[in-house]
C-alpha cells in the first residue's frame, strides 16, 4: 500500500450553511437536512436570522417591558440536534422592538441596525445562552459556537461602522462568557476576508475573548448581491479562495490569538443565489479544486448552502435558477451535492500521493480514489448568467492512469461513479428541456433518475501481484470516484 500521508480532511464537512433559521422550521427543509446528513455528515450548520422577528425572539410591551420567547428556536435546535448536527450560531439580524433603525435587507426584511439600547442587548444575549445551558446542559453547550453578526464590513448587512461593531462585538462576547468561560465567541464574519487584523488588534488591546476567526469568501468579482441583479464572474486566478484562505491563517499566526481556530463561515463560487454556475458540474469540480488546496489552514470551510430553500431575494422562480444549494427545491441533487457525498466516503486514512487534483484513502473496506479535473473558463469569457445558462459541452482532456501499490492480494468490487456533462447533472438536462418555469411530476421524477448517483460501472478485480491499475478518460471538469471493496 502507498504510504500512510495522515488522517483524511473532515474540513469540508464540518459546517454548512442555510439561509435563514425561520426555514428551518419547514417540513421539507428539515427533509432535505435529513438527506443531506444520512449521505454527507455536517457537524454543524450556519444560518442567518436567529434573532429575527418571524423567529419572534424579543418583543418589548406598551411598557417597554422585555418579552422574551424560545419556542421557535427551541423547535430549530431540538430538530438539529435530533440528527446529530450542531448550531454555529450567528447572532443577527436585529428584533425591531430592540433596533436603533429601520434599515432592512433581503425579501424578507432583515432589520441591519445596531441595538438601541445595549443593555438590553446583553441581556437578551445573556438570558438566551442560560436558556440553551438549561435545556441541553453546559457541556453540549460548550461544543457551539458563536458568532457575532455576519457582514459587518458591508452597509447592506450593518448599517453602522467598523468601530460601531467592535463595540457589538464587545458587548456580545462578554455577555456570552458571563454564563460560562469555556464557551466559544468570535468574528468578524467579515466578507472577502476583510478586518481580520484589525479585528485582532481591538480584542486584544481591549483584552477581549477571541476564541475563533470568521469570515467570508467567494470565487467571482462581486461581494454582495442581494437581489441577484449584479453580472458575475470568476476570478481569474484559480486559486483565489486557497491563498485567501492561507493568508488569513497567516495573519492569525502573526496576531496575539495564535491559536485562534479559522472558521470561513460562508464559501461558494459566487456570492449571488441568482447565479447559474451553482447548478452546473463546473461547481462541483470547484469544490473539490477548493477544498484539496486550502483545507490544510482552515478548521472549517463552509459551504453555502445546503439547499435552494432559501429567500433572501424571495422564493427561486424556477427549479433551477442557480440558487446556493446542493439540491434544489424540488430535492433533485446538483452535481456539488456528490463532489459533498464522495468526499464524505474516503476512508479516514489518506494515502500518499502527490497529484494536487485527487485523493488516495483507505478503510477497513478498501481503497477510495477521488479524481477530478478542474478547468477554468477561458479568460474574457461572458458573464456567468450568460455563459452558464447554456449547455456547456465537455470535451476529454486527457488519459488517466491510476496505479496504487502494495495492495493486499485478493478479489475486490470495484465500483465507479461520475459527475460531470450529462453524468449526474440535472441541470444540463432540464436546459434540453427548455428551461420551463415549472416541472411536472413525471419531469421531476426524470430528472432526479439522471441525478441519482448510480455506478457507472462495476465489476470484479483479482489482484494478485500487490498493484491495482486502471485506465479512465477523464473531460473537463469531471469527477470520479472509484471504490475498490475487498470481498475475499
Amino acid at each position: 500500500m502507498n504510504r500512510l500521508a495522515g488522517n483524511t480532511s473532515t474540513v469540508f464537512n464540518e459546517c454548512i450553511g442555510a439561509g435563514r433559521a425561520n426555514e428551518g422550521l419547514r417540513a421539507d427543509w428539515q427533509q432535505q437536512l435529513a438527506r443531506v446528513q444520512k449521505d454527507i455528515q455536517f457537524k454543524y450548520i450556519r444560518f442567518h436570522g436567529l434573532l429575527h422577528d418571524d423567529m419572534r425572539v424579543y418583543a418589548e410591551d406598551k411598557t417597554g417591558k422585555v418579552i422574551y420567547n424560545w419556542q421557535y428556536i427551541d423547535k430549530l435546535f431540538d430538530y438539529l440536534l435530533s440528527i446529530n448536527i450542531r448550531p454555529f450560531v450567528e447572532f443577527g439580524f436585529m428584533p425591531a422592538d430592540l433596533a436603533s433603525g429601520t434599515k432592512t435587507i433581503f425579501w424578507w426584511k432583515a432589520n441591519v441596525s445596531k441595538p438601541k439600547d445595549y443593555a438590553k442587548w446583553d441581556a437578551l444575549i445573556a438570558s438566551l445562552v442560560t436558556h440553551w445551558q438549561e435545556r441541553y446542559g453546559e457541556a453540549e453547550v460548550k461544543k457551539w459556537y458563536f458568532e457575532v453578526w455576519n457582514e459587518p464590513d458591508l452597509r447592506g448587512f450593518f448599517d453602522g461602522t467598523q468601530a460601531d461593531y467592535f463595540e457589538l462585538y464587545t458587548h456580545t462576547a462578554k455577555a456570552v462568557k458571563s454564563i460560562s468561560p469555556v464557551y466559544r465567541v468570535g468574528g468578524p464574519a467579515t466578507s472577502a476576508t476583510k478586518w481580520v487584523a484589525e479585528f485582532s488588534t481591538f480584542c486584544d488591546a481591549n483584552q477581549l475573548p477571541v476564541d475563533f476567526i470568521s469570515t467570508h469568501d467567494y470565487g467571482t468579482t462581486s461581494v454582495l448581491d442581494e437581489m441577484g441583479t449584479k453580472k458575475q464572474q470568476l476570478k481569474s486566478m484559480r486559486d483565489t479562495i486557497a491563498r485567501d484562505v492561507q493568508r488569513i491563517r497567516d495573519l492569525i499566526r502573526q496576531s496575539a490569538y495564535k491559536k485562534a481556530e479559522l472558521h470561513f463561515t460562508e464559501w461558494n463560487t459566487s456570492p449571488s443565489s441568482r447565479d447559474p454556475i451553482h447548478d452546473t458540474y463546473q461547481n462541483a469540480a470547484y469544490i473539490l479544486h477548493v477544498l484539496k488546496k486550502a483545507s490544510g489552514y482552515a478548521n472549517s470551510m463552509s459551504y453555502w448552502t445546503f439547499t435552494d430553500i432559501f429567500e433572501e431575494a424571495g422564493p427561486g422562480q424556477t427549479p433551477f435558477h442557480g440558487g446556493f444549494g446542493l439540491i434544489n427545491l424540488q430535492n433533485i441533487a446538483k452535481p456539488s451535492y456528490y463532489a459533498y457525498k464522495f468526499m464524505s466516503q474516503l476512508g479516514p486514512f489518506e494515502l500518499q500521493n502527490d497529484d494536487q487534483s485527487s485523493y488516495l484513502c483507505k478503510s477497513s473496506q478498501g481503497l477510495q480514489i477521488l479524481l477530478w479535473d478542474y478547468t477554468h473558463p477561458a479568460t474574457g469569457y461572458s458573464f456567468n448568467q450568460d455563459y452558464f445558462n447554456k449547455e456547456q459541452p465537455s470535451a476529454v482532456k486527457q488519459s488517466v492512469t491510476i496505479k496504487v501499490n502494495n495492495v493486499k492480494n485478493g478479489k475486490y468490487k470495484l465500483e465507479i461513479y461520475k459527475v460531470g456533462y450529462q453524468q449526474n447533472d440535472p441541470y444540463t438536462s432540464y436546459l434540453e428541456m427548455g428551461r420551463p418555469a415549472q416541472l411536472s411530476r413525471n419531469d421531476v421524477l426524470q430528472l432526479s433518475k439522471k441525478a441519482a448517483g448510480l455506478p457507472v460501472q462495476q465489476a470484479t478485480v483479482n489482484i494478485t501481484n500487490g498493484r491495482f491499475d486502471h485506465q479512465l478518460n477523464v473531460r473537463h471538469n469531471d469527477i470520479i470516484f472509484i471504490k475498490l471493496l475487498k470481498t475475499q
